[in-house]
């Protein structure tokens, strides 16, 4: 893995302003970057999924419901959802749209860039395990970059949790298909709103 281009520009706030399926799309091979107390470390988005708020049963906003959790769902777009699922792992979701429309895309699998060193300790992988294996999940890629409730409702158009922008990819071909572990959704659960890089080894299994 070479070191991310610095040269990119974060992408702006009006990146997130617009339905939560264009921006999970969008979002692929763009770079996750988090530059916390320990170190900067980084990721490739290869796989996410995108959740409209009020009128999908998928999603914590279902019905307007509103809470201390998801009250930065309903502010404007380009801000960190972050939650626990099992009571142990962080995931981290990406607001879309403007003010009063509670959409979100989950970041579900990143590939390494930047600070893989720091990703292994943070992991507990050694150097000989399975490189994917660090980051092809949801909680996977929030314990290796160092995400958690910490950091909660940051502004991803700030300096420490951001995407930065990367060159297209003309050979990256993009799968859309159901979104997983959301049985529990009704007809929700055939909504073709998770976007992912064909053959890439790092998306989730």
């Amino acid at each position: 893995m070479t070191e991310t281009d610095k040269t990119g520009k974060t992408l702006p706030r009006e990146f997130y302003l617009r339905d939560a399926r264009e921006v999970a799309r969008a979002l692929l091979g763009q770079e996750l970057v988090h530059e916390g107390s320990a170190g900067v470390a980084s990721g490739i988005i290869v796989e996410t999924e995108a959740y409209l708020g009020v009128v999908d049963r998928a999603s914590h906003a279902f019905g307007g419901r509103m809470s201390s959790r998801t009250a930065i769902m309903y502010e404007e777009g380009g801000h960190a959802y972050v939650y626990l699922i099992y009571g142990m792992y962080w995931c981290l979701n990406i607001t879309a749209q403007g003010v009063g429309t509670p959409e979100c895309v989950l970041i579900r699998a990143i590939q390494p860039v930047t600070g893989l060193d720091l990703m292994r300790r943070r992991r507990h992988a050694e150097a000989g395990k399975r490189l994917a294996n660090l980051t092809n999940g949801p909680g996977k890629l929030c314990l290796a970059l160092g995400i958690d409730g910490s950091v909660y409702g940051e502004d991803l158009c700030g300096n420490v949790l951001f995407v930065r922008e990367r060159p297209p990819s003309d050979s990256a071909e993009i799968v859309v298909s159901p979104r997983v572990n959301i049985d529990y959704a009704e007809e929700a659960i055939h909504h073709d709103w998770r976007y992912y890089f064909k053959g890439n080894p790092f998306v989730s299994r």
